[in-house]
């Protein structure tokens, strides 16, 4: 009987050793498992940015500084262009909600009407930053080229060239805070002088509506009666400028745009162009700083409600000096 208890005692203390053991084993892998959870929790700041659209240079350009710079940052990004359709645009700021983005940068398509989606993602507690153009419903901050600046500065160009006296024709657009702060600065700047503005219509920020107007005005104002264009941007004063060409209107006036984009710079390069100058923006820094920005709100840290990035008037001049984007 000894010898079966001395057995037994044997086997019940090796039992134990091995459950022990184990149970080391098990607290030991589990405690390796809570430190890699730690550290897959260090997630990638997740941005959502949504453009008016991909057809224009600028926002183009926009979109790969915000893609290789969210790269830079080691952040995701989700680019989405709305293609100048608010309810487009609103689903697209619903769906980064879904997603459960960190951070919203918004080119408003229209800034009023965007507010509501706005207020959703401000609601959902996730800050939302306006790029190029301002909008309602609880943004953050707004960072933007400094378009009234634009306006005068292409205004007081056609001054300084008309002497202060002719008849010029404005092409507006889109009915966001950008454009309406170019027309104002062009407007403002212009008034007081003997400059009138004999047509006023909206081109839509296209190459494409830009010289469909262009056209209408053309054939609502005689040859001769038209000293030099406004454009709002510069896909609008190419459309214009073609439009000008096939009326055989070229030697008549000339056009000043805003934007600095690689494809005005090309047509004003060309011998004979009318194109004049454009009031150049610079779309790279812009959403980079809204970037910025936006870490800054998230970290907690107060900013401006308002950057504004200067612009350069680009002309005939000076255009072989300038970088471009």
């Amino acid at each position: 009987m000894k010898v079966r208890y001395k057995s037994f005692a044997v086997v019940l203390m090796g039992l134990l050793l091995l459950f022990t053991t184990a149970c080391g084993v098990s607290n030991e892998t589990s405690g390796q498992g809570d430190e890699n959870a730690d550290n897959s929790g260090d997630e990638k700041l997740k941005i959502g940015l949504t453009l008016n659209n991909l057809a224009n240079p600028f926002f183009v350009s926009m979109s790969d500084a915000a893609e290789s710079y969210a790269e830079e940052m080691g952040a995701e990004i989700i680019v989405q262009a709305a293609d100048a359709d608010l309810a487009k645009q609103t689903s697209q700021i619903e769906n980064f909600i879904t997603q459960g983005v960190d951070l919203i940068l918004l080119n408003a398509v229209d800034s009023e009407g965007i507010a509501g989606a706005v207020a959703q993602a401000d609601a959902a507690g996730i800050p939302v930053i306006a790029v190029d153009v301002g909008a309602d419903g609880g943004i953050e901050a707004t960072v933007t080229s400094d378009n009234y600046q634009a306006g005068v500065l292409a205004a007081e160009y056609i001054i300084e060239d008309l002497n202060g006296k002719g008849n010029v024709v404005v092409i507006d657009g889109p009915p966001v805070t950008a454009v309406k702060d170019r027309i104002a600065g062009f407007e403002d700047t212009i008034e007081g002088t003997d400059i009138k503005v004999i047509a006023k219509q909206n081109g839509e920020g296209s190459r494409e509506q830009g010289l469909k107007v262009m056209e209408g005005i053309l054939q609502a104002n005689e040859s001769g009666t038209i000293d030099a264009v406004f454009a709002n941007n510069d896909p609008v004063a190419i459309g214009a400028e073609i439009a000008q060409q096939q009326a055989d209107r070229q030697d008549e006036f000339y056009i000043v745009g805003v934007d600095g984009s690689p494809d005005v710079i090309e047509a004003m390069n060309k011998e004979g162009s009318s194109i004049a100058g454009t009031s150049a923006q610079h779309p790279d820094k812009m959403v980079k700083k809204a970037m910025d920005i936006g870490v800054k709100v998230l970290e907690g840290e107060s900013v401006d409600e308002v950057v504004k990035i200067p612009v350069d008037l680009i002309t005939q001049e000076n255009v072989d000096s300038y970088s471009g984007w």
